[in-house]
């Protein structure tokens, strides 16, 4: 009979189990509000130039959490310059910027894999190739091998966490695969597809970081598998990149509650499961304003468009430059209305006071300014639908 394992006897949370009963109201309702956010984002219509600004916003934070969380020196900004090709580095520095380009590559192909309707799914060899990619072309470490999974002990984090024994790593992260593509929604359940995905997500990532199956790397290896299982399930690819951002945001509050996994009583993973989700739906709620930021901005420059419609002077092309330039929110002196562009600057030259007035007044009987606080405001408060109605004088 063969000897058992001595992680059972190190490492008594790696159960492999997960009691859904255990979650609480609250995680059920961020998976709920997950799910309905991420359909959201999926089906928002939004124009090429804003889509493409939020792809390339989003997975520069995504990458950046990816990386900066384990010593990688560059900022947000820089690493959004390596993505669009603009950051040559010295070759001192040159190591920070292909691991940039690694985990680029590889999200690239998974997402590419997904739109094309191939699903790789999970496997051990699919794991360590992301590692070996992943340590490529980085300083080399002793011991380490990229792609093989450690011979060696390991301490981690901030109270010196000892991984899983080395001798049972490749079995841990065979058991770990297994578990995790045997979670699957019930065919006449098809909602929990989306909510198990996630928490699919959530616990690769936790058992990723208790086994610590390699020398390096591991966490950089577990937000890969996140972004798969995330993009797999169907989330958009901005909403992918969260789970990552948010760790990176909260770095201390994310040591603390892996810490807490494997020391509290019973092994909580509930509060791990709870705390990345309140962060992705945080990160989420954070996306929504931006698409919904945008529509607004789309469905106002419609509404003046259409005021004017079949009006074509000068005059009136003035006065629609005017309202359309105006800041978001910001109440405009007169002294300054002809003040709130270029264009609009080059349109008043020439012109005196009573033109302004003549424009000031048809824009307000137009309803597409109001007198607010001594200035003007552009009335984009108009494009607002189905919000609560406040009760009393409007002001």
């Amino acid at each position: 009979m063969p000897e058992p394992r001595r992680y059972l006897t190190t490492h008594p949370w790696l159960t492999f189990t997960l009691d859904l009963g255990r979650l609480g109201f609250r995680t059920w309702l961020l998976l709920g509000e997950a799910d309905s956010k991420c359909q959201h984002l999926a089906g928002a219509p939004l124009t090429p130039d804003v889509a493409a600004e939020m792809h390339s916003v989003y997975l520069s934070k995504g990458i950046h959490g990816t990386t900066s969380i384990e010593g990688n020196t560059l900022s947000e900004h820089e690493v959004r310059l390596r993505i669009d090709g603009d950051l040559p580095l010295p070759r001192s520095r040159e190591y920070l910027g292909t691991e940039i380009d690694a985990v680029l590559e590889l999200c690239n192909e998974l997402a590419l894999d997904v739109a094309d309707g191939r699903t790789p799914g999970l496997s051990v060899a699919r794991i360590k190739e992301f590692n070996r990619r992943l340590l490529d072309g980085q300083p080399a470490k002793e011991d380490v091998t990229p792609g093989q999974t450690r011979a060696h002990s390991v301490t981690v984090g901030i109270s010196s966490y000892r991984g899983a024994p080395a001798e049972d790593c490749d079995h841990l992260l065979e058991k770990m695969v297994d578990w995790l593509n045997g979670m699957q929604a019930p065919e006449n359940q098809p909602e929990l597809r989306f909510p198990l995905a996630v928490l699919k997500a959530v616990l690769a990532h936790l058992y990723i970081a208790w086994i610590h199956p390699f020398g390096d790397g591991n966490g950089r290896t577990a937000r890969l598998i996140e972004f798969q299982l995330m993009i797999e399930a169907g989330a958009p690819t901005p909403a992918a990149h969260l789970l990552s951002n948010h760790y990176n945001r909260t770095r201390e509050a994310y040591l603390v509650e892996l810490d807490r996994t494997s020391r509290a009583p019973g092994f909580p993973v509930e509060g791990f499961i709870q705390y990345a989700l309140q962060g992705f739906v945080d990160e989420l709620r954070d996306q929504i304003g931006v698409v919904r930021a945008h529509q607004k901005d789309v469905m106002w420059q419609k509404i003046v468009h259409d005021k004017y419609r079949d009006e074509d002077t000068p005059a009136k092309r003035r006065q629609r430059h005017l309202v359309l330039d105006m800041p978001a929110g910001v109440v405009v002196p007169r002294a300054k209305l002809r003040e709130v562009s270029t264009r609009v600057v080059g349109e008043y030259v020439g012109s005196g006071s009573k033109t302004l007035t003549r424009d000031i007044n048809e824009l307000v009987s137009r309803e597409l300014i109001v007198r607010k606080g001594g200035g003007f405001l552009a009335n984009r408060a108009i494009v607002d639908a189905f919000l609560p109605l406040t009760l009393g004088r409007p002001d």
